[in-house]
C-alpha cells in the first residue's frame, strides 16, 4: 500500500500535492488534496489475459451554465491505463513503456496543449 498522505513534489507551476486517503477497498484508492480539491482513483484489477492498473486525476468545480444560468458542477479529469498481459512483458518493460508515454506528452513536438487543440 501506498504511504498515506501520499506527497508529491510537481513540477511549476503546480505546487506539491499531499492526497489523503478517503476509501480505500483492497482494490484501490481514493485520496484527495484539500488544497486544490484534486482526486486520486487509483484501481487494479485482475484480468484472465493479464492485470489492468488504472490512475486518474479529477477536480470538480461548480460553474456558471450560461444557458441556464444556473451553476452546475463540472469535473475534468486525466487518467493512464495501464494493461500488462500475463505473458511476455517483464515491471522493467511496462515502467520504460509507461516512462515513453509520459515522455512524448511532454515533448515540445508534441505537448498536451496540441492534443487539446485536436492534433494528431
Amino acid at each position: 500500500m501506498l504511504i498515506d498522505p501520499l506527497p508529491i513534489a510537481a513540477s511549476a507551476p503546480n505546487p506539491a500535492y499531499s492526497y489523503s486517503m478517503t476509501k480505500f477497498d483492497g482494490y484501490g484508492s481514493e485520496r484527495l488534496d484539500s488544497t486544490s480539491g484534486q482526486i486520486l482513483t487509483i484501481n487494479h484489477e485482475k484480468l484472465r489475459k493479464g492485470d489492468r492498473h488504472y490512475v486518474k486525476t479529477a477536480v470538480t468545480r461548480s460553474v456558471l451554465d450560461t444557458s441556464s444560468g444556473k451553476y452546475v458542477d463540472e469535473t475534468a479529469y486525466v487518467s493512464l491505463v495501464i494493461f500488462k498481459p500475463k505473458l511476455g512483458f517483464t515491471d522493467a518493460e511496462m515502467v520504460n513503456l509507461a516512462k515513453a508515454h509520459l515522455d512524448t506528452l511532454a515533448d515540445s513536438d508534441f505537448t498536451t496543449t496540441r492534443l487539446l487543440q485536436f492534433q494528431s
